[in-house]
């Protein structure tokens, strides 16, 4: 199987501007992700996509491979659908966020290896145990699966809600996604849903429309950068 890794890289940032190339350890941010993600085993190219030459020449300068796409696209998916339509060779793309320097390679394979001998298997994303201090932060997205591991939902709420407590856990959605690459095209042009705006959850749309996503568990425990405090989070770390 083709896989493609694709880190969409969107210069503006409401709460941290520049993002993408803020210093951490003396390096831009999306350098971090790009060498993470290129310690994966399964994808054989990682691609940043971005919407601004800063990015793209940032990206050039350490080596990276990196397509500039269009500063119009509403949401990382539909820039990931543009490099999709660029890639027609590739079988499955695995989108990693461009705000996540700590990425695990481990759990890009493990995100891969969902769909061997999966041929019906069109998205999947990942999960870990919530910490209870979490439950109440509209950030850190719940999700809840069906006994074969399909979402049944995601929310910003808690859920389930526990009116009987019998030691259910919280999950946490960890937004990291691998589409083949077909789906991910019909995917981006489906019309936004009730619920997705609602909850302001792109990854909604897809179960509304009535397709399946497989959920896979993991112990990595994410870390994003929205913030100029989890910008400093994260270069105590790394420089640690």
């Amino acid at each position: 199987m083709n896989v493609v890794c694709v880190i969409p890289a969107r210069y503006s940032s409401t709460r941290l501007p520049g993002k993408p190339l803020a210093d951490i350890a003396g390096k831009p941010m999306i350098q971090h992700v790009y060498e993470r993600a290129s310690l994966a085993k399964t994808p054989q190219r990682v691609i940043v996509a971005t919407d601004h030459p800063l990015v793209l020449e940032a990206v050039k300068a350490f080596g990276g491979e990196v397509l500039l796409t269009s500063a119009d696209h509403p949401t990382g998916t539909d820039r990931l659908a543009e490099v999709a339509e660029q890639c027609p060779d590739v079988d499955l793309i695995i989108n990693v966020q461009g705000d996540e320097p700590m990425i695990e390679p481990e759990v890009i394979d493990q995100l891969a290896s969902a769909f061997d001998n999966q041929p019906d298997l069109n998205m999947a994303t990942l999960m870990t145990k919530m910490d209870k201090s979490e439950y109440q932060v509209p950030s850190a997205v719940k999700v809840i699966t069906d006994l074969q591991g399909y979402a049944l939902y995601f929310s910003r709420s808690l859920i389930p809600y526990p009116r009987v407590e019998i030691g259910l856990p919280v999950f946490k959605h960890i937004g990291i996604y691998a589409y083949r690459r077909d789906f991910l095209l019909k995917y981006a042009k489906l019309a936004p849903t009730p619920l997705e705006k609602t909850e302001s959850l792109e990854q909604l749309r897809a179960l509304e429309h009535g397709y399946r996503i497989k959920v896979i568990e993991t112990n990595f425990k994410s870390i994003g950068v929205d913030t100029i405090e989890d910008l400093e989070k994260v270069n105590l770390m790394l420089k640690n």
